[in-house]
């Protein structure tokens, strides 16, 4: 193996010395390590910049010769399958016109030349490939396929050569980002405020300017791989090759990432490798009539929490599969960044369900599927490989040991990994308990609550947090009151808690919860309700299946306060590199008072969580002996507050000592309200 493939002279036991608690794994770690190195080796040429990831090259309809004929090749593996032919209207479907021929690997193939397709396989044209298993004849969906489409009348999918005579023309280079990672997740389909599945080109022209705008630098796609529920949002994969065609072309989804990029606007994708779906008429389930071809056999195939098949990680082709996969979407659509899905259900045999992860013991022996995490390390390395600064994120809430860490130290080689305890604690503090008597300390406990040299995404809500069944924070804390007061002309109390504490929530979340924010769609101005897609049980409406933009051009309503509020405070990371900056004190903490605090970086951020309280000349440490300047302030009256408070304000420091610090500051702190504040000499 060479250097330039990921081979290294470790043996995975770095990581103790960043965390001495993995001693008593030494061995695991080693063993780890080495089974991560074996699966490499059983990939062709030990090569992952190989044929290892270049299967959808290979595999699936590609242009070639034959002979020296101009052609489109077709290959397909299917080892338990007893024939294959390629159907399609390029010979009016008829099955046994173009059998296919199978080599000692399980690989069929067919070669169609030009001379003698040409006026029938085009760009377009749809196809499928009839397979000749023992439990019979059925037609399926290539398994590279590049694109698939949905028949409007039957509502049958059919894979579709895609083969577009210009290819895309590429305009904009890849920004370099400023600042941390600022996360928009959106879903193209309920982008739109019309009540209909949405399009890339709709979202490349009305919703990536107004992400541009308030100032997210990276957007994170769902659902962007073909499945054919709608419903399952994006994660029932049937295509993993295909754009969903619902939402548009393969070039229009380049052209949305391209004008991503001339905005300044990283794009990052949701890929699910966890699981796929288990229809067989679209996806791979008994491909060759084998339960065990792609996935597990028996039981060990099939998640019965999500309805779906699981892959076998272990097996060659297997990786073959998914790594192509990985390279195909950072490649061909310069993907910025991957998103796995899933990955606490990949790397344990019960999926995590039920189990607290209380111990290091849990991340290592009988229930860990060894297979699965050495994939991810492979792919992780493949992602480094093809693009240094590929940004990878992992969707674990187990705190796996190493998660963010290099593949070289025996980690897993993510860059990030998703904050997941965060937004599930402030839905369980809206549920259970009244504002004026949430635990301080268990709050900034709970921020902080990430393992150390490992970056983390934190988050108040992502889509998961307002599925049918839960609603949006906005909605926990307003409710109905939202329908009918949340003009400025109306004065109403809960309105106004729920204003004032839906921009606290943000900004200590924001400034606290982990290397790079993540916001999904619409909640930044604080979107009502919940998010239901279409549906038999609600008449297949897209009514919660999109985003109300016009809530927020409406001026006499507060939902653009709330917008503005959110710009405000994502403008603090470029201007002071805060996301970046590992310094995080705690200044003070008091629960009878209701105060909370701390420092990162150079800023100082003080909340008073008091319902109707307000604090005159309360004295605070001051990190550094110089005054202090006012910088955001969520009581402001152009977020939607009272504006109790006189700005510009400069506190002036006094050599009077507090809680350890030589220096205090003291301040006016409405109630229910925050402010940020900046060293005169940092002004930025």
């Amino acid at each position: 193996m060479s250097k330039r493939n990921g081979d290294f002279e470790s043996d995975g036991t770095g990581l103790i010395a960043i965390d001495p608690w993995l001693e008593p794994y030494r061995e695991r770690l080693k063993e780890r390590t080495d089974h991560y190195k074996w699966m490499l080796s059983s990939l062709p040429s030990d090569d992952l910049l190989g044929p290892a990831s270049l299967g959808h090259h290979y595999f699936g309809l590609n242009r070639g010769e034959k002979d020296g004929a101009a052609g489109v090749w077709y290959r397909e593996w299917a080892p338990e399958a007893s024939a294959l032919s390629l159907v399609g209207d390029f010979n009016g479907w008829i099955r046994d016109a173009n059998p296919m021929t199978r080599d000692e690997w399980g690989v069929w193939s067919i070669f169609l030349p030009d001379t003698e397709y040409g006026e029938g396989l085009v760009h377009g044209s749809k196809v499928k490939v009839n397979v000749s298993t023992r439990a019979g004849r059925f037609d399926r969906i290539p398994a590279y396929i590049r694109r698939a489409v949905q028949d409007p009348q039957s509502h049958a999918f059919s894979g579709q050569y895609w083969n577009p005579e210009t290819p895309y023309v590429w305009q904009n280079p890849v920004p370099v980002i400023k600042g941390g990672l600022r996360i928009y997740e959106a879903h193209v389909g309920m982008a739109q405020e019309e009540g209909k599945v949405g399009s890339f080109r709709e979202f490349t022209q009305n919703t990536l300017p107004k992400i541009a705008e308030i100032g997210y630098n990276a957007i994170q796609l769902m659902a962007v791989m073909e499945h054919p529920y709608y419903g399952s949002f994006g994660y029932l994969v049937s295509n993993f090759f295909a754009v969903s065609s619902r939402f548009g072309t393969p070039e229009e989804l380049k052209e949305l990432i391209d004008v991503a990029h001339g905005l300044g606007i990283r794009v990052i994708m949701d890929i699910v490798h966890s699981h796929a779906v288990k229809n067989t008429e679209e996806g791979l389930s008994k491909f060759d009539g084998t339960d065990h071809q792609y996935f597990h056999a028996g039981g060990r195939g099939q998640h019965a929490a999500w309805d779906s098949m699981l892959f076998d990680y272990g097996k060659p082709e297997v990786l073959r599969f998914l790594l192509s996969n990985v390279r195909y979407w950072l490649e061909e659509f310069r993907f910025d960044g991957l998103r796995f899905d899933g990955v606490t259900s990949m790397m344990y045999l019960d999926h995590g369900l039920g189990r607290s992860f209380s111990s290091y013991d849990d991340y290592f022996g009988g229930n860990v599927d060894e297979d699965a995490v050495g994939y991810l390390k492979l792919a992780n390395q493949l992602s480094h490989l093809l693009n240094p600064e590929a940004i990878t994120i992992a969707e674990d809430v187990s705190g796996m040991a190493g998660t963010c860490r290099p593949v070289e130290e025996g980690g897993l080689g993510f860059d990030y990994r998703l904050a997941m305890g965060v937004p599930d604690f402030w839905i369980k503090l809206l549920k259970e308990k009244k504002d004026e008597d949430w635990p301080l300390a268990d709050l900034y406990s709970v921020l902080l609550n990430r393992r150390p040299n490992e970056k983390h995404i934190g988050y108040v809500e992502s889509h998961d947090q307002a599925l049918v069944g839960d609603k949006t924070l906005a909605f926990w804390l307003m409710d109905s009151k939202m329908y009918s007061n949340m003009s400025k002309f109306t004065q109403d109390p809960v309105i106004d808690r729920g204003i004032a504490l839906h921009k606290m929530i943000r900004l200590v979340t924001f400034a606290l919860a982990g290397e790079a924010y993540l916001n999904f769609i619409g909640n930044e101005f604080g979107h009502p309700e919940w998010v239901d897609f279409p549906r038999p049980d609600n008449g297949y409406s897209h009514h919660y299946a999109r985003r109300q933009w016009s809530l927020i051009e409406q001026p006499h309503l507060h939902y653009h306060e709330l917008r503005d509020f959110d710009a405000a405070m994502l403008a603090l990371d470029p201007a002071y590199n805060l996301l970046s900056d590992p310094l995080i004190e705690q200044l003070a903490l008091h629960e009878d008072t209701r105060q909370v605090v701390f420092r990162r970086g150079p800023l100082v951020f003080a909340f008073n969580f008091r319902a109707s309280e307000s604090y005159v000349g309360l004295r605070i440490p001051a990190p550094d002996p110089t005054d202090y300047k006012v910088i955001l302030d969520t009581d402001s009256v152009a977020f939607g507050g009272h504006g109790l408070l006189a700005t510009p304000l400069i506190y002036p420091w006094q050599d009077v000592p507090m809680y350890g610090k030589k220096q205090s500051l003291q301040i006016y702190l409405p109630a229910r309200s925050a402010q940020v504040l900046a060293p005169l000499g940092l002004m930025k």
